[in-house]
């Protein structure tokens, strides 16, 4: 799992872009594999990220609320709230 841009044991998240319903790794392998910019899911919706540990989907406020996954426990990477703006509509 992950990326060659974020490859922590910790960056297992994937989000969903709103254009094309893909989950990516992250905005620049996404960048990298489409002609489209990211975009972004609105805060309400259930299945806007993705565990890439366990498969789990989450919404944003599942996602957000805890350090780990809800399903299987692994941890989550802190730095990823700094990049919320790109993936969810804020």
């Amino acid at each position: 799992m992950g990326c060659r841009h974020y490859n922590s044991e910790y960056d297992v998240v994937l989000n969903r872009c709103s254009t094309c319903g893909e989950f990516w790794a992250c905005h620049l392998c996404h960048a990298e594999a489409t002609e489209h910019p990211f975009g972004r899911m609105p805060l309400d919706a259930p299945d806007s990220t993705r565990c890439g540990a366990c498969g789990l989907l989450m919404g944003y406020a599942e996602y957000s609320a805890q350090p780990r996954c809800p399903g299987c426990g692994h941890p989550f990477n802190p730095g990823c709230s700094l990049h919320a703006g790109i993936y969810f509509d804020l």
